[in-house]
């Protein structure tokens, strides 16, 4: 036979013998059952504890262990040992049960008249199942309870956490005092969120309890920043091998803290292991199979390894009275104690008495599953003593009939367990919830004694998905009192944002800084926000602060430089004026017309001041003038070049035979007449603009940065392309003239000045068009400024700068006979 064929036909032999209780029958109505199961399965051996009553409540607890099997390799049938050992906590839960029947034997309000006994059996060597109260596994529970359903026979689990037991459509005659594992699994979570613990590894038992916590686990901490690094799991048949394997893995993580769904004798094997490799600095946090185990905190080779464990725990409750109870136990007193009687010969072996000896036995401080079982022994009284005082109330409408302590009639029993609620003589409020109790758990530390065992100490409660906690009383691995840190990257600070690495958990990221105009002001943001377009980020990106207004400042750099440009052509310009006025009676300015010579030079003057008006900060008045006085002195200086290169090829065509009338209809006054004319239709242009759609200040938000653009924001660019366009109008037409008069006759010709100094001032015109569109901010106003300084210039010197040299440098070809010569 194969070892899988050997294990199944073992479990079914053991699932078969747990399936009923044959000796409790006749006091709750089983004859049938009980005629039809002793018959089949033969005599029961007859070993447990029993008390006749009116009503008989059956009692199954695992009083002794089967050891664990030893690793198998599957070539021959696995070895188990026969149940051995008594397991002092369970024989502690027999006398919970029998001290709470004689607790309510005793209430005069609870069942009077009534008195409850018991069967209590011992279900290791699964000769046994009880009827009311027991399962004290899971596998065990699901059994007994699929077993009774079509006889609608209620169980109470004092120890069944299994979440599936809460499925009422499956198991209908199903209750428990134990929390379903769901909520210890929640608890685990809460512990991890609560303590920023976003990187954990986590050890599990391969069945049921050890899958469906850590399923449950991974549900509620998914979307809470916390992931798991690794999730291994052990068998009890392999645990030696598989201790091994977790003890490399927790020492290769970098996770610091280890959630564990397994039982206490794995987590020994563990810790051992551990221990080997000298591994004391992670923080273990324990299900309630092992937080609580005396086998692992009185071990003190484990302590270095165990110190500071948080265990989510069974909650604990005091038991009036049961604690002297415990120790008037004595063979003598209950001769029928089959298991008293064991206990007494394996630890005393004689006539010793309980009453002044410290025994695990006696030991009340921490009653957790013996409490579950006084729980469970209670509810199943209310609900007898509902059932039973039937005939005192009313007659139903539901067609339920009443019962009596002869004849109870068990659907209507499970009917009142359903309803059951009462007040527990601690004064706590009792009810199900379907199959459940409301969750309620402690929450417990592992600390070192000075004899270096360790002890349990409560530092705080779970009552449903409320955590309160004493964090200021917890010892935690490390030895101090500062909550250990598990992550696998450190959180990011503000003024950065996580970045997820390619193939890797959430929880793994790099801290990417934000971008300029972005911030962060919290750990471990996701995303870098934008700041309002008035705002901008600080040097930190940490903050949102005003953008600081921009514009061409006569304080920077740029607009000093500028200024200085312009003023010093606004000088030269005055001094060139100066030079001609003083030598105004002079062949070389009275040749070439005086007074336009006077008027270019006043405009070219206010060309270089117009620029002054672009700097500084922009204002509703200063973005009116600005244009209007670029657009009139660039016209004014313009016409005035114009007409005299229409004087000079007049002067010349009118030396010709017939054309004497030329020049006499192109006279000084026509001249003057003709600049007015030609500025008053730019002084129109500017006019209209200005009244219709002139320029305002506005703050530039388009350009992204620290800084606002403070500019003056063109609402019609019509205006401003006539404005340009018609100086560019006037200087093409006087650019063409004096390139066809630039081969004139004569020792000076002006033609020839006035066509270098058009082909300058075009030149720089042409390139300020795609220059002004893609400058950003207060530069557009520097391109437009130094496109006026620029051209300005270019007529200046151009034009004016040879006739200064002859004036000041060579004053003997100031003559008309020089200037006549050819």
């Amino acid at each position: 036979m194969s070892g899988f064929a050997w294990l199944l036909t073992r479990w079914l032999y053991s699932a078969s013998s747990l399936l009923f209780l044959c000796m409790v029958g006749r006091e709750m109505g089983l004859r049938v059952i009980q005629a039809t199961l002793c018959s089949q399965w033969g005599r029961q051996r007859n070993e447990g504890v029993f008390q006749d009553g009116d009503v008989v409540i059956g009692g199954l607890f695992n009083l002794h262990y089967i050891p664990s099997a030893i690793d198998q390799d599957f070539t021959q049938p696995p070895l188990y040992k026969p149940c051995t050992g008594l397991e002092i906590f369970s024989l502690q839960s027999v006398y919970a049960m029998m001290f709470s029947l004689e607790e309510i034997n005793h209430n005069t309000n609870l069942l009077p008249g009534v008195k409850l006994g018991y069967r209590i059996l011992d279900s290791c060597d699964g000769q046994s199942v009880p009827l009311v109260i027991g399962g004290a596994s899971s596998t065990t529970s699901k059994i007994i309870s699929k077993f009774l359903e079509p006889l609608s026979v209620p169980v109470i689990s004092y120890f069944a956490s299994c979440p599936c037991l809460s499925d009422r459509q499956k198991f209908t005659n199903f209750f428990r005092t134990m929390p379903s594992d769901v909520y210890q699994a929640r608890a685990m979570a809460q512990l991890a969120i609560r303590f920023h613990w976003t990187w954990v590894g986590a050890v599990i038992v391969n069945n049921d309890y050890g899958q469906l916590g850590i399923k449950t686990f991974e549900e509620e901490i998914q979307g809470k920043g916390v992931c798991l690094d690794f999730v291994e799991t052990v068998r009890r048949e392999t645990i030696v091998r598989d201790a091994r394997r977790v003890a490399l893995t927790i020492q290769a993580s970098t996770a610091k803290v280890i959630i564990i769904f397994c039982w206490h004798t794995d987590i020994r094997r563990i810790f051992l292991e551990l221990d080997k490799r000298n591994i004391t600095d992670r923080q273990f946090v324990a299900s309630e199979a092992w937080s609580t185990s005396e086998d692992l905190l009185q071990n003190v080779a484990l302590s270095e390894v165990a110190s500071g464990v948080l265990g989510v725990a069974i909650r604990s409750s005091a038991i009036p009275g049961f604690e002297n109870y415990l120790r008037s136990l004595h063979p003598s007193h209950r001769p029928h104690d089959e298991f008293l009687r064991e206990f007494w010969e394996k630890q005393f072996g004689g006539t010793e008495s309980l009453d002044d000896l410290q025994h695990v036995l006696t030991d009340t401080s921490q009653l957790r599953v013996t409490y579950n079982v006084y729980l469970a022994v209670y509810a199943a009284a209310h609900a007898l003593h509902s059932l039973l005082s039937c005939p005192e109330r009313p007659s139903n409408n539901n067609g339920s009939t009443c019962s009596s302590p002869q004849h109870v009639s068990l659907s209507e029993l499970m009917r009142h367990l359903n309803n059951v609620n009462f007040t527990t003589p601690q004064g706590e409020m009792f009810y199900f919830q379907g199959a459940d109790i409301p969750a309620k758990y402690d929450i417990v530390n592992w600390q070192k004694t000075p004899e270096g065992s360790l002890k349990l100490v409560l530092i705080g409660r779970v009552d449903g998905f409320d955590l309160q906690l004493n964090q200021s009383a917890i010892q935690w691995s490390t030895g101090s009192t500062k909550v250990p840190i598990s992550v696998c990257s450190e959180s990011c600070p503000p003024g950065t944002r996580k970045a997820n690495r390619k193939g890797q958990p959430d929880c793994c990221f790099d801290c990417i800084a934000c971008a300029e105009g972005e911030i962060s002001n919290a750990t471990g943001s996701v995303h870098c926000e934008r700041c309002p377009l008035e705002f901008w980020s600080n040097d930190k990106r940490t903050a949102c602060i005003p953008r600081e207004l921009d514009f061409l400042s006569f304080n920077e750099t740029l607009g000093i430089t500028l200024t200085t440009v312009a003023v010093s052509g606004a000088v030269t310009t005055t001094a060139v004026f100066v030079v001609f006025l003083r030598y105004r009676q002079t062949p070389m300015v009275r040749a070439n017309n005086s007074e336009l010579s006077f008027v270019l030079l006043v405009s070219l003057k206010l060309c270089f001041l117009c620029s002054l008006v672009f700097i500084g900060r922009p204002s509703l008045w200063s973005c009116r003038f600005q244009q209007a006085a670029f657009g009139i002195s660039f016209v004014l200086c313009v016409s005035c070049l114009l007409v005299k290169t229409i004087v000079v090829l007049a002067a010349f065509r009118s030396a010709r035979p017939g054309a004497e009338a030329l020049i006499r209809w192109f006279g000084p006054s026509q001249q003057r007449g003709s600049v007015c004319f030609l500025t008053c239709i730019q002084i129109t242009i500017c006019a209209i603009w200005l009244s219709f759609s002139p320029p305002e200040p506005h703050r530039d938000l388009g350009f992204q940065g620290s800084k606002v653009t403070l500019e003056c924001a063109m609402t019609s660019v019509v205006g401003f392309a006539l404005i340009l366009g018609y100086i560019g109008l006037l200087a093409c037409i006087c650019l063409l003239l004096a390139f066809l008069g630039r081969k004139l006759p004569g020792n000076f010709n002006e033609a020839k000045l006035i066509t270098f100094s058009m082909l300058i001032f075009c030149a720089v015109w042409v390139a300020f068009v795609p220059a002004y569109v893609s400058s950003p901010g207060k530069y557009t106003v520097a391109v437009e400024i130094f496109s006026i300084l620029a051209s300005s210039y270019g007529l200046l010197l151009c034009i004016f700068a040879p006739k200064c040299f002859i004036i000041l440098l060579r004053p003997e070809k100031n003559t008309k006979k020089h200037m006549m010569a050819r």
